[in-house]
């Protein structure tokens, strides 16, 4: 169906327009294909705004007959309209933005409602926004990404020698949310990956995602074993997973759900390590809600953070309700495990929850960033979520189709990501210096992961980016964020480089609510801009004096 087949009205005039940190105006409303359009050319300098319709999370609408009409008369089929008819539409975005829409003209303001929702919820990946984004700055043979599989083993120097890097995905019938490369122990070979790919829910077999400098010690990630009930064993997995510790005499598993979840799995096909198969193994849970759970958390949260009762009471209960900060400690502590447990204690890490495509993604992830320092730079950090997030098979297409407003039946949504921002951000709280990546960034990636003009976070794999042309047919975000244009809007200018581990307090003194973020469209957070900018003054006239 084409775009226009979902546009009942395209322009209407004499929109009033309120949004967060402006007077109410008036303008002219133009809705297209994938944007709202607002415009005043009234003033001597024409002012627009350009809302991406990707972005729309929900809409409510209300109409009201100012001449005493009933709505009911208006919608019977009758052709006469009052003149006096009217309507207002409110718009929730993804962004977590609230705009409000008066609109003349009852009809309109119900065509107008109409368009938006059948258009903001498109589901052809083909049919999204990026794929007709193209602005005369960029090109789309400009480089695709930051790294490869292929680029980030050569740059692991001594782990060649017992590790390689292995195409047996390379058409991605071994594992249909992995790369066509992985890496992998030397001493396993193909076939010992496939059988062991079969034991691995979805087929993702245990692989690298971390090598650790200073000692060799490694963190891999996979999904769950398929033991189920009968309590089956694969011995191509338990050979793999042995060849991870290379004659060590221990590596731990860090299992992202609890005891009783995993057993539970076993009922349904799943299961976990048992140790009388994997005996250099120390399994160890840790209960870390995903799903339907940490999207309500979420959907909580932001409930919470738009009270404008300004009841002190009733704000901290609803703030302990949501639990979100619970989700925040349980990541970042469960981060910290895994790294103490290669720094400290000197052993090697397996990381599975079930699937291995959420929190999985997430631990590993901030394990990184507690150990190394090269990813908490700009270009590493966004190398880091390229390897462990787009590459590594999260499905954003999934959990980020809705965000907090929707009043949809929640599917496969859950802010996974959102959650890695906030702990990314708890850390650059609690290490000011040692972070190169600055807020405006994480805001920036929380908005483009749920709606954005460019393709990195369409769909839910590599497999599906291949079938889609993606990289061939959209633009790169990482890539136009590391431009000398944009990069310095998105860096810490308090950054100090240092080869230290971070370790992050999850004391509950120490977590906090972000609120650039989930207060963004706040005064709070219009008043912390205006100090960035004042630091990046000081810095920048500093380094020149210099």
């Amino acid at each position: 169906m084409e775009f226009a087949e979902h546009i009942k009205t395209a322009n209407v005039e004499d929109v009033v327009l309120k949004q967060p940190f402006h007077a109410p105006m008036k303008v002219t409303l133009c809705v297209t294909g994938h944007h709202l359009l607002f415009s005043d050319r009234s003033g001597d300098s024409s002012w627009q705004l350009l809302l991406l319709l990707r972005n729309i999370d929900a809409i409510e609408k209300s109409v009201e007959n100012l001449l005493g009409y009933s709505s009911h008369s208006v919608n019977s089929g009758s052709n006469f309209r009052p003149a006096g008819s009217s309507g207002t539409i409110t718009i929730k975005c993804k962004d977590l933005c609230i705009l409000q829409l008066d609109i003349p003209g009852m009809e309109e303001c119900l065509n107008v409602a109409s368009s938006i929702e059948a258009l903001s919820s498109l589901e052809s990946v083909t049919e999204m926004y990026p794929f007709f984004y193209r602005p005369s700055w960029l090109s789309l043979d400009d480089p695709w990404g930051l790294s490869t599989p292929e680029k980030h083993y050569d740059q692991l120097g001594a782990l060649q020698a017992k590790w390689r890097l292995s195409k047996v995905n390379s058409d991605y019938s071994v594992c249909p949310s992995y790369p066509p490369a992985v890496i992998v122990p030397e001493s396993v070979d193909e076939q010992v990956l496939v059988k062991a790919a079969r034991f691995r829910q979805g087929g993702r077999f245990p692989v690298l995602s971390y090598y650790h400098q200073k000692n060799g010690m490694v963190v891999v990630r996979s999904s769950q074993p398929l033991t189920g009930a009968n309590r089956k064993r694969c011995k191509e997995d338990e050979l793999l997973l042995q060849a991870v510790i290379d004659g060590s005499d221990r590596g731990y598993i860090i299992d992202t759900r609890s005891t009783q979840q995993a057993h539970q799995a076993r009922m349904t096909g799943g299961g976990f390590e048992s140790k009388s198969c994997y005996n250099s193994w120390k399994r160890i849970h840790r209960n870390m809600e995903r799903g339907k759970v940490l999207q309500e958390s979420l959907i909580k949260l932001v409930e919470a953070c738009g009270d404008q009762s300004h009841n002190m009471d009733r704000w901290l209960s609803k703030l302990e309700n949501s639990k979100w900060l619970s989700h925040v400690h349980m990541a970042l502590s469960t981060a910290g495990l895994v790294a103490e447990c290669v720094e400290r204690d000197g052993h090697s890490v397996l990381v599975h929850g079930s699937e291995g495509t959420d929190s999985t993604l997430l631990v590993c992830t901030l394990a990184q960033l507690i150990l190394d320092p090269d990813t908490r730079t700009l270009r590493g950090f966004l190398s880091l979520l390229e390897r462990e997030w787009v590459q590594a098979g999260h499905p954003f297409q999934l959990r980020c189709a809705r965000s907090a407003y929707s009043h949809a039946r929640l599917r496969q949504e859950a802010p996974l990501f959102l959650l890695l921002l906030d702990c990314v951000w708890q850390l650059s709280r609690q290490f000011p210096l040692a972070l190169e990546i600055g807020e405006p960034l994480l805001l920036r990636l929380a908005q483009e992961a749920y709606a954005s003009d460019f393709g990195t976070f369409l769909c839910n794999n590599e497999q599906e980016r291949c079938a889609f042309e993606l990289k061939d047919r959209t633009h790169c975000l990482f890539q136009f964020l590391l431009r000398s244009s944009e990069r310095e809007q998105y860096i810490n200018p308090l950054y100090e480089s240092t080869d230290l581990a971070i370790w992050p307090s999850v004391q509950p003194q120490s977590l906090h609510l972000w609120a650039g973020l989930f207060l963004r469209w706040t005064d709070h957070t219009q008043n912390m801009e205006e100090v960035r900018d004042e630091i990046w003054s000081i810095v920048t006239e500093r380094c020149c004096r210099s």
